[in-house]
C-alpha cells in the first residue's frame, strides 16, 4: 500500500513540473504592452534557419492569441529576441561488464564502466525587451531540448508546445 501511495505522489509531483522557467521584471507594468515585433537580426545574418522559422511562427501564434499586434520594429512596445542556447550532456549508453571472485570478507573483482557518450542539445530562450528602455522586461527558458536525432516534424511539435508553455505564462501575475 505504502509503494501504491509513493508511487502515486511522485506521479502528480512530476506532472507538476514545469518544462519552462520565466523570470520577469516587477516594476513594469505589461498592461501597457500592445504591439510586438520581432528584434532585428544580428550582423551578417540574413536569413532565418528551419528551427529560427519554427519558433517565428510559434511565437507569433501565442503573441496573437493574448491580442497583441505585430508591428514594424520602429512602432513596436516589445521586441522578441529568441535563441537555441548549445549545451553538452554526457549520456551512458548500454551496460559496464564485471566478474569477480573470493569468499567470506575477502575477494577480487575487475570490471569496466559504460560506455559514455557526448551529446549536443539546445534549449531554447525568448526574451521581450522593452524598446523605449532596452530591457529585457521578461525571459523563458525550456527545459526541454531539441537534438539532432529529431525529425522536423517532431521538432516542430515540440517547439510548439515549448514556446505555449513559455507563453501561458505571460503576461506575468495573471
Amino acid at each position: 500500500m505504502r509503494i501504491i501511495l509513493l508511487s502515486l505522489i511522485l506521479v502528480v509531483l512530476t506532472g507538476c513540473a514545469s518544462n519552462v522557467v520565466t523570470d520577469y521584471d516587477s516594476g513594469v507594468v505589461f498592461g501597457n504592452y500592445g504591439s510586438w515585433a520581432f528584434a532585428p537580426k544580428g550582423e551578417g545574418q540574413n536569413f532565418t534557419s528551419l528551427d529560427g522559422g519554427r519558433i517565428e511562427s510559434a511565437v507569433e501564434q501565442e503573441l496573437n492569441r493574448k491580442a497583441m499586434r505585430k508591428v514594424d520594429p520602429e512602432e513596436a512596445d516589445l521586441l522578441v529576441a529568441w535563441q537555441i542556447v548549445e549545451e553538452e550532456r554526457l549520456e551512458r549508453s548500454g551496460v559496464g561488464f564485471g566478474f569477480g571472485f573470493g569468499s567470506g570478507n575477502f575477494g577480487w573483482g575487475l570490471a569496466s564502466a559504460p560506455p559514455v557518450r557526448e551529446i549536443e542539445e539546445g534549449k531554447l530562450v525568448v526574451e521581450l525587451v522593452d524598446t523605449e528602455t532596452d530591457r529585457v522586461v521578461w525571459r523563458a527558458a525550456s527545459r526541454r531540448y531539441l537534438n539532432e536525432n529529431q525529425s522536423s516534424e517532431s521538432r516542430r511539435e515540440l517547439i510548439d508546445e515549448i514556446v505555449a508553455d513559455m507563453f501561458e505564462k505571460y503576461p506575468p501575475g495573471v
